[in-house]
Parts: C-alpha cells; structure tokens; sequence
C-alpha cells in the first residue's frame, strides 16, 4: 500500500554497506517481497506475472533471432528459413518467439478485462490504467512491425494495407507513410526500419512496464470487493511467500498450455501464406492480420461509407485508432462509484456482452465481409453490366423483364438476377454476354454484423457506461476486505447452530 513501512533487515556487513549507498535490495525486497497485497486476490491477478514472464522470454528470445536474421528484402525470407532449418535450436528459438507473441495477447487481454471487471482503472489508479494501455499500444506496434520481417506474402501484402491506411490521415499521412517506407514503394528501406523499431519497443514496453508497477504500487492494488485497505494488518498479507507461490503455480500452468503450442501445434495461430515468399505481383485472396489485431481490423473494414467530408477510408481508420483511444479516457467516462461488478448486477450484464462483442469482432476480422453469416433466400444468378445511357438501361430491363430476372442499377452499372439458369442463359444470349453469371447468395453478410459490432462497442464505453452510473443502484459492498473474506455469521446462523 501507499507509504507502507520497510519490512528490510540488512544482516550481513556487505549488506548494510550497499543499503547505505545504494538501497537498490531494499526496494526490491518492498516492492516484491514484503509489500502488503489484500488477502482475497483471486487467480485473475496473476496475469500480471504472468505478462511480465512473457516479455522477457520476448526480448531474449528476440535477441537470439536478431543474431541470424538480415533485413534485406532478398534475404529475409531466406534467413528464417536458415534459423528454423541450420541454425542450433533456431527453431525453437522462432516457435517460441512467434507463439509467444500470441500468449503475450491472449494474456493482456485476461488481464485487460480482469481490470474493466474489476474497476481498476478507477481513482485512484487512473494513471496505472494509462500506463497499461500505452503498453498495449506499444505490443501492437510491435507485434505488427515483426509480423513484417519473415517476408511472406501476408508480411509483404499486410505491410502495405497498414502503410497505405496511414496515408489517409490528412496533412500529416502522406509524410508519415514515406518515412515509414522510406521510399515511395515499400522495399529494403521500410524492411530496416520496421526491423529496427521492432527490436528497439520492447525495451520501451520494458520501460512503461517499470512505471506501471511503480504507479500500482503507489496507490496499492484493487482487489475483487473494490474496497480500499482499511487496516493493513487485517486487510492484507506480504507478497512473499502468499502471492508468490499463487503466482508461480499460475506461471506454470501457463507455460504447459504455451509449451502445448510450441511442440504440437506451432503455426496454428500463424498463416499459411506467410511460408510463401514475398511477391508483390501476387496479391493473396484475403489478407488478414494475426489473431490478436482481428477486432480492429474488423473495425477498419466496417466504415464502407463517407460521412459528410469524411472518406470511408479515413473513417475507417479513425475508428479503428478510435477504439484504441476510448480506453484513454475510460475512467472519466464511468460516472459509477462502485468498482467492482460483483456490486452491479445490470453492469454485469452489459459487461458480458461487451466480452462477447470483442469476440465477435474477432471473427469478423477474419471472415470475407462479403460471406453470407445468414441467408435470407435462395442463391441467385448475377449479372453486373454497364450501359452508355438511358436509352441502353432501358434495353436492358425490358431484356431482363421479358425473361422473368429482376434487374437494378448500382453505381451506374446494371444489375440482372435470375432464379432459372435456362431463363439466365436465354437472356446472355439476347443481350451477347460471352461471361458466365455469378452466383449470388443473399443473406446477412458479416459486413453488416461488422458494422453492428463496431456501433456495440463504442456505445459500451460511450453511452452504456456513463448512464449506468447514474441509473444503476448497486448492492452493498463490505466495509472492509477483511469483511468480504470472514464475513461475520448471521443471528439466524448463530440460533439454527447445534449446542455442543
């Protein structure tokens, strides 16, 4: 807790001497071993032991691979291929490095969502909420930039998605977009700079890191009951031996299932077409990013459409920075008192919904927006053609008409639609259409669900959450956390009881 007394006994003479000079044990011992943690932590707090295993096994194993790697357009490729083929446990060193990526995600989002559960970014730990999520930031810059270093199709072809995203922000896009590439086209020059700034932000995330716990520390970790440490000896116990011990049985638990990936299943997590070497002639089918960036990528694609001077491209792209930014401003946007959900019942609703939301988008991100999630109707024959003027339009309906299709016009082209093949054939053959038709499914497609998804989202953070404050009444919270663990028995406990 804030300004807790130092528990740390200097024994020996060399002890006491560095204690005097540099208390760098001291600290130590007060920040990880007696520092007072409140008693009813559950499992979900060990996710932040857990993330900090994660990025040290990042940048060690980060570093080993840099030692092989060479950033160069011709030879990226080649050189993981190397490591994972020549080079002593390099593939070790990749799998656990690629996957690991994955675990560090899957880990911050637990974490994430154990502290939206929970209110930990309420007062007063605001600035250790915002420190997590410039972490956040952080990881995604990383993960996306060495996404780009194995050269593959989906490196290559995603690289050039994010780059050109960038170039929609006005004024200042076009500028940024050239100094990432640092050439007009995407080559070795953006290959270096991504590799470049893919080793250097895990030492800044390190850094931020540093500041989180320092910020969490100041003001004492929240606990499931959201109530404040009254009484420390009560309240709470040291961190060590209690929370080390819960810690690293969840440490273990957690490298078995990250070990079942490395040994049994490395690149399910991974694409396929990343094994095939960069081709910028070649454009994959469906370009997608890794798992853990899907529900923003779901996000960008949602905004098909202008608003007022605002592109679809540019709308896309402030949504998508949008649904990153919100979390900012989180703890202002939350006019409840009450932290913890286990006290809100209809909040706890929402919040489950929210979780499902986030998932949802997930797979949006991964599917073809323009696949058919429900289908409303029977599959269609699809003509799209075009026509020089009204006159040349009204041929073609009076064509689509006498053979029984529907015909409609979008974007200046004309749009037939048959039910029967022979009807569809007879009409190609009137109207001298040498393609074939294709074949249209109608339903709900996951563009729309994407689009509802993304309006769910914003609206959690933006309009759920500040009236639920104000409408909501929550359930009596315990006075103390002592309380919430050793509630006292009830008078009608106390009588029912059977005498000794």
């Amino acid at each position: 807790m804030s300004g807790h007394e130092s528990t740390y006994e200097p024994k020996t003479g060399i002890e006491k001497w560095i204690d005097t000079r540099l208390p760098i044990v001291r600290l130590v011992h007060d920040s990880f071993v007696g520092f007072p943690v409140a008693k009813n932590l559950n499992y979900w707090w060990t996710f932040g032991a857990i993330l900090a295993v994660c990025l040290v096994t990042q940048i060690i194993t980060g570093i080993v691979l840099a030692m092989h790697y060479v950033p160069n357009v011709d030879l990226a490729f080649n050189s993981v291929e190397r490591i994972m083929r020549d080079v002593e446990y390099g593939w070790l060193m990749r799998y656990i490095h690629a996957n690991g990526a994955s675990m560090f995600f899957l880990a911050v989002y637990i974490h994430m969502f154990r502290g939206l559960y929970y209110g930990s970014y309420k007062a007063p730990r605001e600035i250790s909420w915002l420190l997590g999520v410039v972490i956040y930031l952080l990881m995604m810059g990383t993960a996306f930039m060495g996404y780009v270093l194995p050269w593959g199709q989906m490196s290559l072809h995603g690289t050039a998605v994010i780059t050109n995203l960038i170039g929609a922000i006005p004024l200042i896009g076009d500028g940024i977009k050239t100094w990432l590439q640092g050439a007009p086209a995407i080559g070795n020059a953006a290959l270096n700079r991504f590799f470049s700034l893919h080793y250097l932000l895990p030492f800044m995330i390190a850094g931020v890191v540093v500041l989180h716990i320092w910020a969490f520390h100041t003001t004492g970790n929240n606990n499931p009951t959201g109530v404040d440490v009254k009484d420390v000896k009560k309240d709470t116990v040291p961190f060590h031996p209690y929370y080390t011990v819960k810690d690293g049985f969840a440490i273990i638990i957690f490298l078995m299932i990250f070990a079942g990936f490395v040994f049994y299943a490395p690149n399910v997590l991974g694409h396929a077409d990343n094994y095939i070497p960069g081709n910028p002639l070649k454009t994959p089918a469906h370009i997608v990013p890794e798992w853990y960036l899907l529900p923003f990528y779901a996000i960008l694609r949602a905004i098909t459409f202008d608003i007022g001077p605002i592109t679809a491209k540019l709308g896309g792209v402030i949504a998508m920075f949008g649904a990153i930014a919100v979390l900012f401003v989180l703890p202002w946007l939350d006019t409840s008192k009450v932290r913890s959900l286990r006290y809100r019942p209809l909040a706890r609703q929402f919040f489950f919904g929210f979780v499902f939301v986030c998932l949802m988008l997930g797979i949006a991100g991964a599917s073809n927006p323009d696949d058919v999630v429900i289908p409303t109707g029977s599959d269609k024959l699809r003509y799209e053609l075009a026509y020089e003027d009204q006159a040349g339009r009204d041929a073609l309906k009076a064509s689509a008409d006498s053979h029984e299709g529907s015909f409609s016009t979008k974007d200046g082209r004309a749009i037939v639609m048959f039910d029967d093949y022979e009807q569809s054939l007879e009409f190609a053959e009137a109207a001298g259409i040498e393609d074939p038709p294709t074949v249209y499914h109608p339903g709900i497609k996951w563009l729309l669900i994407a689009q509802l998804l993304t309006f769910c989202y914003f609206a959690y953070f933006l309009i759920v959450l500040p009236l639920l404050g104000l409408v909501e009444k929550p359930k009596d919270e315990p006075e103390t956390i002592a309380k919430s663990i050793h509630p006292e028995p009830k008078s009608s406990d106390i009588a029912a009881a059977p005498a000794e």
